[in-house]
């Protein structure tokens, strides 16, 4: 996932018969194994945004990612927990992303579209960012060198520095971050990470996911 980030699935809580359930407590009833009928409850309860029931699961994820797609990323706070490495406490590591996907923007902001540049322009960019790189994280070890406390000497790093996080959220609030972020709209770099959760949501909830999908990728 881009150069040297990841997703990982640390731990998950989360089924369709959980939903299921969650909706049938309304009638003090419950389904031991999923049913076509509840199939189409889910389907109904995606559709008519009863979002409730779609809250009790649980998904916790181990992100490795650049800095800049992390303070994107959370800008999601309702159904989202988030808890990161911190460059106060520890010596970060000599590691920053150096994009192949180099774009240009092309047209207005609010119509606007990115296309690839040419070979040459593409080269260019790496160069100046892997050096720029290479630049501040041998400033940041000079001035940890000097007894510059970390929380300091951090200022020099550029966006491209990764960290790594745990990111916790329920079914529901993974849909809304899939539908915004896994979307042609969104950031190339978001949407890789928006992708490889999606595919857990997939693989762990499928009837969920295919609900999802045949509401226009808007959560319930």
């Amino acid at each position: 996932m881009l150069d040297r980030g990841s997703l990982a699935l640390d731990a998950a809580l989360a089924s369709d018969l959980a939903v299921v359930n969650a909706a049938r407590v309304s009638f003090n009833q419950e389904s031991e194994e999923l049913s076509e009928r509840d199939i189409g409850l889910i389907g109904f309860l995606t559709r008519n945004r009863h979002g409730s029931p779609f809250e009790h699961g649980y998904f916790r994820f181990l992100v490795k990612a650049p800095l800049f797609v992390v303070r994107e990323h959370q800008r999601h706070r309702a159904g989202h927990a988030y808890n990161e490495w911190s460059g106060r406490y520890s010596k970060l590591e000599p590691e920053f992303y150096v994009p192949d996907n180099v774009r240009t923007q092309v047209g207005k902001p609010g119509a606007y579209s990115f296309e690839p540049v040419d070979a040459a322009t593409r080269d260019r960019a790496r160069h100046e960012i892997e050096a720029n790189g290479l630049r501040a994280f041998e400033a940041y070890e000079r001035l940890l060198e000097q007894g510059v406390a970390k929380e300091v000497a951090r200022a020099v790093l550029p966006l491209s520095t990764y960290t790594k996080y745990f990111w916790s959220c329920n079914p529901r609030s993974l849909m809304h971050f899939c539908g915004l972020r896994n979307h042609d709209s969104a950031q190339f770099e978001i949407r890789e990470f928006a992708a490889a959760a999606e595919g857990f949501l997939e693989r762990l909830m499928p009837h969920t996911h295919a609900a999802f999908l045949a509401n226009g990728r808007v959560a319930p």
